[in-house]
């Protein structure tokens, strides 16, 4: 493909390929004859695999690519292929009897969950990929959960058909038991494991057996034809279910044809109300041509979901433009790339819109259809298609834009808070000066990352879904951005307070010669309720503190509160009131008040009973039942309490609701994920600060002590 951009350095590309626009074109699709599907799933469920099988039917490509040789059209990130797991989602349109269908792989891996939720957010439906030889993981839960707040209908496949251990009824019974009977295959497979070789078609009746990628139409096995018989009666009855007429039609024992349970199937997919359930084996080619048309013929099309994607009232497929960014990468050499959706609306080649959110105009050329990092000229781009274009400076994931003049809302982009803090740290000098440009870029490509300077402990934080999500990100900064930096668990911002009251006195005096230095204060200091913070009071009567020097004790005392005299913490909740003091006509000045605030300080604050706090939070943590133990007996562990354990809506999970300490829950992320095993997730915030035990304030003070002894 001929690049538009110049290459910076010759032994150094850019992975996104984008044609000029006078190259070939990918054909044109009406909106009805196309469809948008993500694949979802656990990690390593075969979702790139099968992305693959999907494109290499199109005949795009020579070569069926395979995850662990590294050259699957989906995984083309060195990221991925270090990892052997998908990190990005990646649009991948693909051409088949008349229609278009886009699938967007996306990451099977707990830290990634964000792609998943813009990869559905920019389809109409997903696939759904349960490893046969697995079952239900932890993965499924999680997708199948986020599916569901999403609205968005669901195909299941079971996946790796083809694997040792295989027992597809047990699986299937699981799913029905864990998320309902109305998941419901529409397929009986032929053999499972090594021996899968077809499956029966329950919509005809005929049996489908594969050979060298390809199926031939047969009857079916003669010891599958009691089975077939059930899992048929079961999909009848599940269809009728959701249709008056064809209820009547199945109690009365008449026949339901082909294209009434279609028809029925398509209806139930798009109301949710039915899941069907396939089987396939992606790296065989078993079962990959029989999906490619369940997913074209049951999901839902673009027109069909508009309601769904719009907050406000769906405007015509056929009306004013409406585009929605789901996806941002940050190439150093193409620069920004935009992977959108066209909700509603026709694209001629071009079109300047406004970004609903900044009120900018945007102009968007050289429109490209995506096929992993490669791109072909979209041309005229239909209302319901995915496309990316390049350089929208200003424009941000789940950002809106539209013809001149209209307003609309879209969905809003939900994504989880990020519980996995690190302190960023550069590796040099020159990598200091690019850090926040780089982070910024991080955040830009990942909106589940965040970054944000930590005022009071002076640190740059990046927040991310767990270890793994925040490192990858800085090796991404590393490879794409040449810019070294370290992840370091962040400072606890603990604080200091005084727990009575005590008068000190502090004198500032300075003689040599010439106008000299002198200030004196008495300062009362006394503790305040959590929370205050500091206050200051003039008590001063009689002129012994004249006016004009009172504003300059207060500034010392400021100045002085932000180191503790314990461990360096900053001081809060208590106040300082002066009382009396003294002054020279000639010496004294706003200097010398200061200062002699600063004595003052210094001196009644060890006597006033210091104290160091810690910040407490609140976690509500959502386990499996079974967990509810570990989960408890983990938290008293790490010097926490239990407040509760509210009523729970998901059958088998409980929500315990705690009080822990910061410092010991800062990379609870990961030690959830190993009590429950990936499946348990939580919430947090600050409660409030609360005075740390003696041992730990102990600690504190002679680590604080070492520092200062180091940095001599």
């Amino acid at each position: 493909l001929a690049s538009i951009m110049r290459v910076h350095a010759a032994h150094v590309k850019s992975p996104w390929s984008i044609r000029a626009a006078e190259e070939a074109r990918m054909d044109q699709y009406e909106t009805n004859n196309i469809r948008n599907v993500s694949l979802i799933g656990h990690s390593g469920s075969g979702k790139t695999s099968l992305a693959e099988a999907l494109y290499f039917l199109t005949g795009k490509s020579s070569r069926l690519g395979r995850v662990e040789e590294n050259n699957t059209v989906a995984d083309y990130d060195p990221d991925e292929h270090e990892r052997g797991m998908s990190i990005n989602l990646t649009p991948i349109a693909c051409e088949w009897a008349g229609s278009k269908l886009n699938v967007v792989d996306t990451p099977g891996y707990a830290d990634f969950v964000g792609e998943v939720i813009s990869g559905l957010q920019g389809t109409d439906a997903a696939a759904l990929l349960i490893d046969a030889t697995s079952g239900i993981e932890v993965g499924t839960e999680t997708v199948w959960r986020i599916a569901s707040n999403l609205k968005r209908p669901l195909i299941l496949i079971l996946s790796r058909m083809d694997r040792e251990n295989v027992d597809t009824t047990a699986v299937v019974d699981d799913l029905r038991e864990r998320f309902g009977t109305n998941v419901v295959p529409i397929q009986v497979p032929i053999g499972e494991g090594p021996d899968f070789r077809g499956i029966v078609d329950l919509l005809d009746g005929k049996a489908r057996i594969f050979k060298d990628g390809q199926s031939t139409v047969e009857d079916v096995p003669e010891e599958l034809i009691e089975s077939v018989e059930t899992a048929k009666e079961q999909l009848l009855e599940a269809i009728a279910s959701t249709d008056d007429a064809l209820l009547e039609l199945y109690l009365e024992g008449e026949n339901i044809s082909r294209e009434a349970m279609i028809t029925a199937l398509h209806a139930g997919v798009r109301d949710r109300s039915i899941y069907p359930v396939v089987f396939s084996a992606a790296t065989e080619l078993k079962g990959t041509r029989e999906t490619f048309e369940a997913l074209i013929a049951l999901t839902p099309s673009p027109t069909e979901s508009l309601k769904l994607l719009m907050d406000s009232n769906a405007p015509a497929i056929d009306g004013p433009v409406i585009v929605q960014v789901f996806k941002t990468l940050a190439d150093p050499f193409v620069g920004k790339v935009s992977i959108f959706r066209l909700i509603a609306g026709q694209i001629d080649g071009e079109a300047q819109l406004v970004n609903q959110r900044t009120g900018e105009t945007q102009r968007l050329t050289n429109i490209q259809f995506a096929v992993g990092k490669d791109g072909e000229s979209a041309g005229t781009m239909a209302a319901g298609d995915i496309a990316f274009v390049t350089k929208l400076e200003g424009v941000a994931t789940g950002d809106t834009l539209t013809d001149p003049g209209h307003t609309v809302t879209t969905q809003a982009f939900d994504l989880p808070t990020p519980l996995f803090e690190a302190s960023i740290t550069p590796e040099t000098s020159a990598d200091l000066d690019k850090m926040g440009s780089v982070l910024s870029r991080l955040v830009e490509e990942d909106p589940s990352l965040q970054s944000y300077r930590d005022e009071e402990t002076a640190e740059t934080i990046l927040a991310g879904l767990g270890e793994s999500h925040v490192q990858i990100s800085l090796d991404r900064a590393k490879r794409k951005f040449s810019v070294g930096l370290h992840a370091e668990v962040p400072r606890v911002a603990y604080r200091e307070t005084i727990r009575k009251t005590v008068n000190a006195h502090g004198r500032h005096k300075r003689q040599s010669g010439g106008s000299g230095q002198f200030g004196d204060v008495h300062i009362e200091f006394s503790p305040l309720p959590r929370g205050s913070g500091f206050e200051f009071e003039d008590r001063v009567v009689g002129g012994r503190v004249p006016r004009n020097y009172i504003p300059a004790v207060e500034k010392g005392l400021i100045e002085a509160i932000d180191v503790g005299l314990l461990a360096g913490y900053p001081m809060v909740d208590f106040k300082a009131a002066l009382f009396d003091g003294q002054y020279h006509a000639v010496d004294s000045s706003d200097e010398s008040f200061r200062l002699a605030a600063r004595l003052a300080y210094r001196e009644g604050i060890p006597t006033a009973s210091p104290v160091i706090l810690e910040p407490i939070m609140k976690l509500s943590i959502f386990i499996p039942e079974a967990n509810t133990g570990d989960v408890i007996g983990d938290i008293s562990s790490k010097r926490g309490h239990v407040l509760g354990m509210p009523p729970c809506d998901d059958e088998g999970f409980a929500v315990v609701e705690v009080e822990v300490p910061a410092a010991e829950v800062q990379r609870y992320a990961t030690d959830l994920r190993s009590i429950t095993q990936g499946r348990g997730r939580f919430t947090r915030e600050f409660v409030r600060y609360e005075e740390v035990p003696s041992n730990i304030q102990e600690q504190l003070m002679a680590s604080a002590e070492q520092q200062r002894e180091a940095a001599v």
